[in-house]
């Protein structure tokens, strides 16, 4: 819909405004941490800010507005790009079924906040896909106070549908005043045809946190929502949202939405970055306490000094394993006790080598004076850490223990280790039996299907390195052999048959294969795969991994022949 020219003055004039606040307060850090929209990526209520999350982030967001459910996956890509991958159900009161919709955003920050300028990005939502959500922006973003943020955007598509005005890029490039139909065919497809032209409008909003986990936030849309209106689903009919938002200390967030007190909304997000875990050391218990120096005191404390004879290993592998430590190798070298070890159970690799050094400490006799403790996977040697036996004693009650004992450890390269050497026996066979879930989604007949049984996995380890493992299903319930619909596929039929795989297979041998891990060298690492490599493919698979100790940079190559 297009408005007067006055009323496109008041509103250049209104987000100039708005812009200029932005410029000329003071920066600040934002009192709670960026949110994310009903789309599931950074922004207000619905519409889209130039903030970013951490890089490396990953978010979850499930939002019920009106009759449009959106659920999407967001991942920051760079530290100033992010992208979303969304599921949209959108009901339909026509007499006609729900239209379901994929699609995918993207987002770049051009420029962070700083003392006198907002944060400035561009962005595209639904430029793969059906088009429902197409549409582009360029929009800014400043924290007036510590507590408050501005944000003034220009749309374009669906963000430039309320109350749109000819479009300013007009003025450089004539075609830009005119947005031609959307021809995406099935989907899948990018038109940069339509991109940035059109009709366009205005959109902002401030978001105010009451607390460090409550916010509220209030926004003017761009979007006049035509797509819902013509399929007599609830629309958004004011252009004003108001919204609420708490966040929790785990990284899960709620919110509800409320649009002229006529359509309601509500929001589940779930986001976590894998480079800074929430919690980290310190949520478990104490490790092993060292043991006196002194006999006699350690006498009065009941405590061991050491363990001798044929039963030093198995005591060792016993105290190990009581710290979720798996012991593959021991060996004493002069005064220098050598272990292999992997780790089943801390986050950090930094854990595990203190708790076994603590345990080391505590089982082996005072001649014992370096523990060169290697970590491991699969059999397979990564990183080797040496502490001194002195160190852990020096260090104990240190305010500053963990980065002093960082400091004085020695970190190297692991040395690689023969394919003769065993798996002990206590740790060759695993197992596990447990319930599988499977779920199958995107089918316009139904979107989500199930199927759920007991999964049997079974591995044997004889040697470093080499292992060979499966797993089985029993599927005792599925609505995935339900389904009707028939591939059209002319490709080789296997992922299109899943449902015949579904129906056809009450038993399912899930994978089967032979797998080798090895060191070809300082820094490389290799694997070897063959058998049944997956649900319906079945070959041979191999990777090498450059990834040196004392770089952030790893480069990898995979090749694979099902």
């Amino acid at each position: 819909m297009r408005v007067s020219r006055s009323q496109n003055v008041i509103k250049t004039v209104i987000a100039a405004s708005l812009f200029g606040a932005c410029i000329l307060s003071p920066a600040s850090r934002a009192y709670s941490e960026t949110s994310l929209s009903t789309y599931g990526t950074p922004g207000l209520i619905e519409m889209p800010t130039a903030e970013v999350m951490d890089d490396g982030a990953l978010g979850f967001t499930f939002s019920q507005f009106a009759d449009t459910s959106k659920s999407t996956l967001f991942f920051q890509v760079l530290p100033r790009v992010y992208g979303a991958f969304r599921y949209s159900v959108i009901d339909d009161f026509s007499g006609t079924s729900a239209l379901y919709d994929r699609s995918f955003d993207l987002h770049i920050q051009l420029a962070d906040e700083t003392n006198i300028r907002p944060a400035i990005a561009v962005g595209l939502r639904d430029f793969l896909g059906t088009g429902v959500y197409s549409s582009e922006y360029i929009v800014a973003t400043k924290s007036i106070t510590p507590a408050l943020k501005v944000t003034t955007g220009l749309g374009w598509g669906r963000l430039g549908s309320r109350n749109g005005f000819a479009n300013p890029l007009g003025a450089i490039v004539d075609r830009l005043d005119t947005r031609p139909p959307l021809d995406v065919g099935q989907g899948g497809t990018v038109d940069t045809n339509v991109w940035f032209r059109g009709d366009a409008a205005l959109f902002g909003g401030i978001s105010w946190g009451a607390t460090e986990n409550l916010t509220f936030a209030m926004e003017y849309s761009a979007d006049s929502y035509e797509t819902e209106r013509a399929r007599n689903a609830t629309v958004l009919d004011g252009a004003i949202n108001l919204g609420a938002k708490y966040r929790f200390d785990s990284g899960w967030t709620v919110a509800g939405y409320a649009n002229s007190g006529e359509a309601y909304g509500v929001q589940l997000s779930y986001d976590l970055n894998p480079k800074k875990p929430r919690f980290n050391a310190g949520a478990e218990g104490a490790g092993p306490v060292l043991s006196p120096k002194l006999s006699y005191a350690a006498e009065s404390w009941n405590i061991p000094l050491g363990t001798r004879g044929a039963n030093a290993q198995i005591d060792l592998e016993t105290a190990l394993r009581a710290q979720g430590l798996q012991l593959n190798h021991v060996e004493q070298d002069g005064q220098t006790l050598v272990v292999h070890i992997e780790n089943h159970k801390w986050l950090k690799q930094a854990q595990a080598v203190g708790r076994a050094a603590r345990v080391l400490a505590r089982m082996t006799p005072q001649s014992t004076q370096v523990f060169d403790v290697t970590l491991q996977k699969k059999g397979m040697p990564i990183t080797s850490v040496k502490i001194n036996r002195q160190d852990l004693y020096e260090l104990e009650n240190d305010l500053d223990g963990a980065w002093r004992s960082y400091t004085r450890a020695v970190i190297s390269d692991a040395p690689p280790v023969s394919m003769a050497q065993e798996t002990p026996a206590s740790s060759a066979f695993e197992y596990s039996f447990a319930p599988y879930f499977r779920f199958s989604f995107f089918d316009p007949d139904e979107p989500l299907r199930y199927e759920v049984g007991p999964q049997l996995s079974l591995r044997y380890q004889p040697f470093a390195g080499l292992s060979f493992s499966t797993n089985v299903r029993y599927p005792f319930a599925s609505t995935i052999d339900n389904a009707t619909r028939q591939s059209d596929s002319v490709l080789p039929r296997v992922r299109s048959e899943a449902v015949r795989y579904a129906r056809e297979s009450d038993f399912e041998i899930n994978t089967l294969t032979a797998e080798y891990l090895f060191r070809p060298s300082e820094d490389l690492f290799g694997r070897m795969t063959a058998g049944y490599l997956e649900t319906m493919y079945a070959g041979v698979s191999g990777e090498v991994l450059w990834a040196p100790l004392d770089s952030q940079l790893a480069l990898g190559a995979e090749v694979n022949y099902a």
